[in-house]
């Protein structure tokens, strides 16, 4: 066997670089490079190894949570079909990542980390950064990504990688499986040689397949939606994971079955299609929401399920409602006592619209989802055209931006008040320019999120919606942006503090407490005394950016234009009136609230709190 001897960092390296996916016959690297930040626990190692091959790029990071969030959102662009690497040193380096690497198993997205780790060789520990254990020596901080991983290896000798690989490449690939995949590198390991394999380093081809359900529970899911006289689509991530938007768009004008849509799912349709109900469950529109309620049989399609999509099991009220899930895990697709059909949404659905040929549902119930289509669209302009403030509403400022997008623009966000009013209001017309990290709603996403974005989709403008806390949390990647020449446009909405969490607050009796950005008051004792005085523009424009403050209608559409204009990144800053929100719209979450106190206002909150709550569904 012909053999080449690279240290452990170089065969990784050169092992990256010739892996392929391929699906539907189009095939291409699965790695766009690698993040890092070097310490001394990679510099000599995996560092080396890139300096030595750089036709795999390396992009430094300012944060080791924002480049593995850049990643993820690489990848969910991609459709999971590409991904990044991310490297960084021993100890804090490493542990930063831990946070988005939840994030990416959470949403089922690939991210390979390779932290540094201590000596394997055990002879001058304690290292610096390291974690001593009194219960055994094979122990460090890098264990902390066991749970957050779907796979997890340590490479404590050179020719152990000749396995790992393989196997991490099987988890990242894998539609079913994939998320955050973490080998841990000793830091003398990375630098020892081997003779490794020649044919390690071959081009492989990992070919993503379309698997199809069982014929027979096809075949029951059929009869089941043929039986149901108000079916209703739940339309989740797999949809557009699957890129199964042209599929579901036949499916749905052959059956006249009307769609919902997750937060992951949100573009699956275009919006102004007549039977595109929106976003459902607790951040859902008036439309989906009521036609949830009626259902007797609900398809998810590629959808775990969350709280969120089914407003704490209090969504669907139908005496008799039934499931039929399609995903591609199993663990999903029997979820809610659901006739489970297991593979692929875009597969499925084209089984299906076979199984189902000649059925439609009836005139009547068509025409009433259409009815609740063409009232919500007017309820949307009518919060795109409030003139409320100044400060303006949120809901102004989503309709400017959603206004100066193109159709294949990119909106993105994750966390606070945002995200609920995007799901609601935002207008997609094509799949993949709705991008929300919702599935661990991770404050700091959202900068390095847009890079990802504009990595893998270079040709779009990419629109970067966050509020002033998630900002303040992680804003430091706006440097990496200007330094790798990316332009996003980051729209900055400013509203001193916690808005999301200030309502909810309040909905809890709890009077916003601890989410105002105030002094503290020597009087009270309590952060209830001035609003600080941050100058988030001066801010963003020492790291980089241009920088443009609107604070009226007319303003911020002329600041989306001159940003627009630009070649590169530019941030938006606007104030806003967090006590002007946008409705629940029918929908409840299950928050609980205090079951005792001395407060009248948590006391009325429980009350009301028990009545929804005994509207909670279990489906066995």
């Amino acid at each position: 066997m012909r053999t080449r001897r690279l240290t452990m960092g170089q065969a990784l390296v050169q092992y990256l670089i010739h892996q392929d996916v391929e699906r539907d016959g189009q095939r291409h690297p699965f790695f766009a490079g690698c993040f890092g930040i070097f310490g001394h626990g990679n510099v000599a190692g995996i560092g080396q190894a890139l300096h030595q091959y750089p036709q795999f790029p390396y992009y430094q990071a300012r944060n080791e949570q924002a480049m593995v969030h850049a990643a993820a959102a690489f990848a969910k662009v991609c459709n999971r079909l590409r991904t990044l690497a991310c490297t960084t040193s021993i100890g804090p380096g490493a542990t930063n990542m831990i946070t988005a690497a939840a994030g990416a198993t959470i949403n089922r997205l690939p991210v390979l980390l390779l932290p540094g780790d201590v000596f394997a060789r055990r002879n001058v520990a304690p290292v610096l950064q390291q974690l001593e254990s009194p219960h055994g020596q094979d122990v460090s901080v890098n264990d902390c990504f066991r749970p957050v991983s779907r796979y997890w290896d340590r490479i404590n000798r050179p020719d152990q990688l000749i396995y790992a690989l393989p196997e991490a490449m099987r988890v990242l690939t894998s539609p079913a499986e994939t998320g955050a995949v973490t080998l841990c590198l000793p830091q003398d390991v990375q630098a020892e040689s081997h003779a490794y394999p020649e044919a390690l380093f071959e081009r492989r081809v990992w070919r993503i397949p379309r698997n199809r359900p069982d014929r027979g529970r096809l075949l029951e899911a059929a009869e089941a939606i043929r039986a149901s006289s108000r079916p209703l689509i739940v339309a989740g991530g797999g949809v557009l994971y699957a890129d199964a938007s042209e599929a579901l768009l036949r499916f749905v004008e052959q059956s006249g079955i009307p769609v919902a849509e997750t937060q992951a799912g949100k573009g699956s349709l275009p919006y102004d299609h007549r039977l595109s109900l929106g976003a459902v469950g607790v951040t859902g529109t008036l439309a989906a929401n009521r036609v949830a309620r009626e259902a007797d049989l609900v398809i998810g399609l590629g959808t775990r399920w969350s709280d969120f999509t089914t407003a704490s099991k209090t969504a669907f009220q139908h005496p008799e409602a039934r499931f039929v899930n399609v995903n591609v895990t199993e663990f999903d697709a029997c979820k809610h006592a659901g006739i489970g059909l297991c593979g692929d949404a875009r597969a499925i659905l084209e089984e299906l619209a076979d199984a189902l040929a000649g059925y439609h549902t009836a005139t009547e119930y068509r025409a009433h989802a259409q009815r609740l289509h063409d009232e919500w669209d007017d309820e949307v302009s009518r919060v795109y055209a409030l003139r409320h403030g100044p400060p303006l509403s949120q809901g102004e400022v989503i309709g400017l931006v959603n206004a100066a997008a193109g159709p294949r623009d990119v909106v993105l966000c994750a966390a606070g008040s945002l995200p609920g009013d995007l799901h609601k209001l935002w207008r997609t017309r094509a799949p993949n320019t709705y991008h929300l990290e919702y599935g661990y709603s991770c404050m700091g996403y959202e900068i390095a999120g847009g890079i990802g974005v504009k990595m893998a989709a270079p040709d779009r403008e990419v629109f970067v919606m966050v509020g002033d806390g998630s900002y303040l949390m992680m804003n430091t990647e706006i440097v990496t942006a200007v330094q790798e020449g990316l332009k996003i446009i980051i729209v900055l909405l400013d509203n001193h503090g916690f808005s999301s969490i200030g309502g909810l607050s309040r909905a809890v009796g709890n009077d916003g407490f601890g989410t105002h950005y105030r002094f503290r008051n020597p009087r009270s004792g309590q952060l209830d005394g001035e609003v600080l005085p941050l100058d988030l523009a001066a801010n963003a424009r020492s790291l980089g950016a241009r920088v443009i403050e609107a604070r009226t209608h007319e303003e911020v559409r002329e600041a989306l234009a001159a940003a627009l204009a630009e070649t590169r990144t530019t941030v938006v800053v606007v104030p806003v009136d967090r006590e002007s929100r946008v409705a629940g719209y029918e929908s409840w979450w299950d928050v609980p609230v205090a079951e005792v106190s001395e407060m009248e206002t948590v006391r009325a909150a429980r009350a009301r709190y028990e009545e929804a709550l005994a509207q909670e569904r279990h489906f066995v």
